[in-house]
């Protein structure tokens, strides 16, 4: 029940209107937990770096151009968990809610939205990989994306990988928490099921590991979107094995040359082929015009790694 309290508390920093008075007070609270100088870490919006960090860390425009929504009163660009740990601290105390940030791939808006005032928590320089080779596993921050984690695995191993998604510059953060879809999850499930162990800071600013939070919590983040519940730092994941030579290809069909029998077989044999073996559909579509004002085409995206 008081755990319960402590996440509602997370949502709910505050819904006190805020004035500039607080903001300032914010900003000087921040500089206690800061390591570095207080502006490169707390960004507000006479900050000449403000609107850059805005623009660059969101992946969809929609919401970027909207007048009618708030900008957040600030954005805080950790580099330390204390400086994570100080800016739920800071924003609890004065009158902030907070949304965190990882990569920016969020259609919803969730992680840079909010009716009330605000900060963005954006862990885009809390970005640091470390593989464990001998071990199989690695810690990850979650402000890297997943581009740079097979980047980092691949320059320590070739037969080492972790099943994750597709997009490289989509953040790990929203993507473990989120589940984690990717091309091993036939034969190794979601990114989600290869998390081990998290670093999470919760509404009162303690700073947990698995066994500290507990096994409901841990179970939640993984796949119950983290920043539901307080913002993990960091995941500790198993790496998987993989063969130092995959096989990948990508064809296209129109609907109207064959793409539409091309999807009807993948239907019936999709789920009977080999676990290793991972193909996508995706339809399409394309320039062009028929009779009734389009073309349509099916992507067949396959990788196979066993």
């Amino acid at each position: 029940m008081v755990y319960s309290i402590t996440l509602l508390v997370f949502f709910l920093l505050t819904i006190t209107p805020i004035s500039y008075g607080n903001l300032q007070d914010f900003a000087t609270c921040m500089s206690f937990h800061t390591t570095s100088t207080s502006s490169s870490v707390v960004h507000s919006q006479q900050s000449s770096s403000y609107a850059y960090l805005l623009q660059e860390s969101q992946q969809n425009p929609r919401w970027l151009n909207s007048t009618s929504l708030l900008k957040p009163s600030f954005i805080v660009t950790p580099k330390t968990q204390n400086e994570i740990q100080g800016a739920i601290l800071c924003a609890k105390k004065h009158g902030l809610q907070v949304r965190v940030m990882s990569g920016g791939h969020d259609y919803e808006g969730l992680s840079f939205l909010c009716k009330n005032p605000f900060i963005i928590l954006d862990l885009v320089d809390y970005r640091s990989i470390n593989i464990d080779i001998e071990n199989e596993t690695a810690w990850i921050q979650s402000g890297a994306t997943i581009g740079e984690v097979y980047y980092n695995i691949a320059k320590k191993s070739n037969t080492l990988g972790f099943p994750a998604g597709l997009c490289p510059s989509v953040g790990v953060g929203g993507h473990f928490s989120g589940g984690g879809i990717g091309t091993m999850m036939r034969k190794y499930g979601l990114a989600a099921d290869n998390i081990i162990d998290a670093s999470f800071v919760d509404a009162n600013g303690r700073i947990l590991n698995r066994g500290e939070m507990g096994e409901n919590v841990f179970w939640a983040i993984r796949g119950g979107g983290g920043a539901s519940f307080g913002v993990i730092s960091a995941w500790k994941v198993k790496l998987v094995r993989v063969p130092s030579l995959v096989t990948v290809f990508t064809i296209h069909k129109r609907l109207d040359q064959e793409g539409v029998k091309l999807v009807h077989n993948w239907q019936y044999i999709a789920s009977k082929l080999p676990e290793g073996l991972f193909i996508r559909v995706l339809i399409q579509q394309i320039d062009g015009v028929d009779c009734q004002g389009n073309v349509k085409q099916a992507e067949v995206l396959s990788i196979h790694s066993s």
